[in-house]
């Protein structure tokens, strides 16, 4: 689980969709999974407890023990646990992962005091699973103590170390989940390409659990018992003087190889982790199929009252993460499917005939793909100088896409905006997320400022530019638009107003003075640079603040399925607008359109020309971890090629006739004549 949660119950519960999709959907999920308990249990049992020369036998006394009392009891407390897993779901689920960049980061995750109480939880839930598997499995396992005889003749109670040690494996295994959760991103829920209905969807999935649960049920046990082999006198002595029991000095300890070498033991073991994972993973996969099946919005309404409901409100509005995807892929879904819903996309206002539908549409989903370009360029520019960016500069925060007006070319989509310095995957949502900001453990390719290899120049770098800086304004690339030349003194306000700018012995610097450092300042940066140089030569430094090498490529694109929606979205409805479209409302963003995905083209390529970019992570099949956020760069370059491809196959030569820069237009050339 991630250590980051949604603050499901706090910012998010004022939420329309929360309260009555989104929250009755994990409700769902949970039914389920509560009543898949019986059946799943039934197997447990029979597998834990199955004889091959009495098989009628053994089945007969299973099912005679799934009724007793403590069989029921035993199910009630599964029944709970099964509750708390499903709301840890629902409370720490995500749209976008948390990708560490490295290792210190990682650490810094697992180390969290939230992780911390999360593992303790899962912890405590082990123990309540494993004591349900020591009453079914039954025998030597069900209880802690039981009555010996000593040498002397004499009885008393003495330690059962087998069902100890399946309640010690139970809580380790609960831990290791927890902690797996972290690494793997287990939190993380995907949106599948291919849609299904629900039951073919778990169907599907169904092996896959089985042979995760199985698999790291092996790797959980096989670790227990090495750390039971050192250190399982600890725990053994201390139950024993707390409880006050003793040791059966005739048989063999559990904590040496005779002892661990039992293998009915150990495949008890392995079955109890196996049925521990198994019942905690379908519940994590019923809450994914339920939170990511599709949802339909209205385009439009013709009641006030839910008007907030309506596609275009949800996609400008400030909007939870999830409600944000699901609507951008109910946009890709009815710009392929709908031609209907299209035509309410691409209608008039009435009274007044505007396009509001299509101008909402058309300007957020522009700005996504605005800003993952200005990240690309901010990436490339600080990787290209080693750290030392030339021209990125810190402003005020981006105007909100439902209060700026429609973008009608190239160069009012890519004018100076004012945005905040390289950009987390979650940062370009962040005028419509309700909640928190990103750790900074996510962010991609910021380095931390906080570790002792960041040079000062990358302080000055992220800390926020003053007005009077030349480095105030918005990111300039000439790979986005050409650069002006820009004064040392020019400030944003005079450009704005078109007025002068004064020169350079007129503008005041107030703070000149105060900047300068002082001896003791100078004295503590000589003895901080000292320190620095000395961890960066020690190779266990190094290895933990070293950049993990494929990481902050995905944390780059980490949102990227919100863009390849969008690109799907825009150029589907531009294709149909070719002979849908009969108030030529697209056409006027045509140009935009198109000099956006050129140069998103454009940056997409010269990142994948880095090192690292272009190297396709392998997918493990062995954790339940959903790993396609590590492949999504790859789909989105895939997506922005096709949906150029779309748009200039419909329109072909008609394309000449749009306004755009020379260098735009050869490159569409390229795609019009099927180079690229």
């Amino acid at each position: 689980m991630s250590i980051y949660p949604n603050n499901m119950f706090s910012t998010k519960q004022t939420c329309w969709f929360i309260r009555k999709v989104i929250c009755w959907r994990a409700v769902a999920s949970i039914a389920w999974a509560v009543l898949l308990l019986p059946p799943i249990t039934a197997v447990f049992v029979i597998l834990s407890r199955f004889n091959l020369l009495h098989p009628i036998h053994t089945i007969t006394e299973c099912f005679s023990l799934l009724t007793s009392a403590s069989a029921i009891f035993s199910f009630i407390l599964l029944g709970g646990v099964i509750l708390v897993v499903g709301f840890l779901n629902l409370e720490y689920y995500t749209v976008i992962p948390a990708i560490a960049c490295s290792k210190i980061a990682l650490l810094g995750q697992l180390l969290h005091p939230r992780q911390f109480l999360n593992s303790l939880v899962h912890c405590i839930m082990g123990l309540i699973v494993a004591w349900c598997c020591a009453v079914f499995i039954g025998g030597s396992y069900e209880t802690l103590s039981y009555p010996c005889m000593q040498s002397d003749g004499s009885s008393q109670m003495c330690l059962n170390e087998y069902h100890l040690v399946l309640m010690l494996a139970g809580a380790f295994v609960g831990f290791s989940h927890s902690l797996l959760g972290v690494i793997h991103n287990m939190n993380y829920v995907s949106f599948h390409t291919v849609q299904q209905y629900k039951y073919l969807r778990f169907k599907g999935s169904l092996p896959l659990v089985v042979k995760c649960s199985a698999t790291q049920a092996l790797y959980s046990i096989r670790n227990f018992i090495a750390l039971y082999f050192f250190l399982g006198y600890i725990p053994r002595a201390w139950i024993c003087k707390t409880l006050n029991l003793h040791l059966n000095s005739s048989i063999h300890a559990l904590d040496s190889i005779a002892g661990l070498l039992d293998l009915s033991l150990l495949y008890q073991l392995w079955m109890s982790a196996t049925f521990l994972l198994f019942t905690w993973y379908i519940t994590l996969l019923l809450f994914r199929i339920f939170v990511t099946e599709v949802c339909s919005f209205p385009v439009q309404s013709s009641f006030n009252e839910d008007v907030h409901q309506c596609l275009p409100k949800v996609l400008t509005g400030k909007q939870p993460m999830i409600l944000k995807f699901l609507a951008l892929q109910d946009l890709a879904l009815l710009s392929q499917r709908s031609p209907s819903r299209r035509c309410e996309v691409f209608s008039l206002s009435q009274p007044g005939g505007h396009p509001h539908n299509w101008n909402a549409i058309s300007r957020e989903c522009l700005s996504l793909l605005a800003d993952l370009t200005q990240r690309l360029v901010a990436y490339h520019d600080t990787v290209a100088t080693n750290g030392r960016a030339k021209s990125l500069s810190t402003g005020s925060e981006r105007k909100t896409s439902s209060e700026t007006s429609v973008i009608s070319g190239t160069e009012d989509l890519m004018s100076p905006r004012p945005t905040m310095f390289m950009k987390t995957p979650a940062s370009v949502f962040s005028r419509s997320i309700i909640g928190g900001a990103q750790s900074p453990l996510t962010v991609p390719f910021t380095p931390d400022l906080d570790s002792p290899f960041a040079s000062p120049a990358l302080r000055r770098l992220t800390a926020p530019a003053e007005q009077c800086s030349p480095w105030y304004g918005t990111v300039q690339s000439p790979h986005i638009m050409r650069r002006a030349p820009k004064l040392w003194s020019t400030s944003t306000d005079s450009q704005a107003n078109g007025s002068l700018p004064p020169s350079p012995a007129s503008v005041p610097s107030p703070k000149q003075e105060a900047s300068k450092p002082s001896l003791l300042a100078q004295f503590l940066q000589n003895r901080k640079e000292q320190v620095k140089n000395f961890l960066a030569k020690r190779v266990l430094i190094m290895y933990l603040f070293n950049k993990l090498p494929e990481a902050s490529s995905q944390a780059l694109f980490a949102d990227s399925q919100a863009h390849i929606w969008a690109l799907e979205g825009l150029s589907y409805l531009v294709q149909a607008s070719f002979s849908e479209d009969q108030f030529g409302v697209v056409q006027t963003t045509l140009p935009s359109i198109l000099s956006c995905m050129l140069v998103l083209q454009e940056a997409v390529d010269r990142h994948f020309k880095l090192p690292h970019a272009s190297s396709k992570p392998v997918r493990s099949t062995s954790s339940m971890g959903d790993s396609t956020y590590k492949t999504l760069r790859f789909a989105l370059r895939a997506t922005l090629k096709t949906a150029i491809y779309r748009i200039t196959t419909t329109f072909g030569d008609h394309l000449n006739a749009v306004q755009m820069s020379a260098e735009h237009r050869k490159r569409l050339q390229q795609f019009l004549e099927y180079k690229e």
